[in-house]
């Protein structure tokens, strides 16, 4: 959203954006604001305002300043950025770590790994290379209806990126419709059948 920032003596107009865990500025300066280091946050006459420990952020985003306000306050758990439902049909391919797999487990306890079952609401799939991306095409074969599958890979890597995932989800006729922040390292990207071949 583009908008005019105050930090300490600076100003500038510039494109603020809300991020899963961090509020970014792209101006005459750059912030990068991540949620854990706010030490307050108000939303007051369209004025976005961070407390951080290196001052004080003031975002003049008018109307949207609330809103943002809320979700930095109050941010989606993972669970609820994928969309995984209490008693979802999860199927997992790949290894996962322990602290998504207890997170799974408290939304559902109907978790299948190494395959994917045939009434599966959510496929997970761990992609560490360009060469696991090989194992798409299977998954894609057992998907039905609305199943979702997250393809999640790791950030910053030249051994995968995001244009390696797309490609390979679009070659066996899926559909990219949303891209989350997994983890600190990890990013997912979402796959659906077209809604003609549900």
């Amino acid at each position: 959203m583009n908008c005019t920032v105050r930090f300490g003596k600076e100003m500038s107009r510039g494109k603020a954006l809300l991020e899963s865990s961090e509020v970014l500025f792209r101006g005459e300066f750059r912030l990068k604001i991540p949620f854990a280091s706010i030490k307050s946050a108000k939303a007051l006459d369209g004025e976005l305002r961070l407390e951080t420990a290196d001052g004080l952020a003031v975002f003049g985003l008018g109307p949207a300043a609330e809103k943002w306000c809320k979700k930095i306050l109050h941010p989606k758990t993972r669970m609820e950025k994928i969309g995984v439902k209490p008693g979802a049909r999860v199927s997992l391919w790949g290894g996962f770590e322990a602290e998504f797999l207890d997170e799974l487990g408290l939304v559902t306890g109907s978790v299948e790994k190494d395959k994917v079952r045939t009434d599966t609401d959510v496929v997970f799939f761990a992609a560490d290379s360009r060469k696991a991306l090989s194992s798409v095409a299977k998954i894609a074969r057992s998907l039905k209806g609305a199943t979702a599958l997250w393809i999640v890979y790791p950030k910053g890597q030249k051994t995968i990126t995001e244009n390696d995932v797309i490609a390979a989800g679009r070659k066996t006729g899926l559909k990219d419709v949303k891209v989350v922040g997994f983890s600190a390292s990890h990013t997912a990207l979402k796959f659906v059948l077209p809604l003609g071949e549900r």
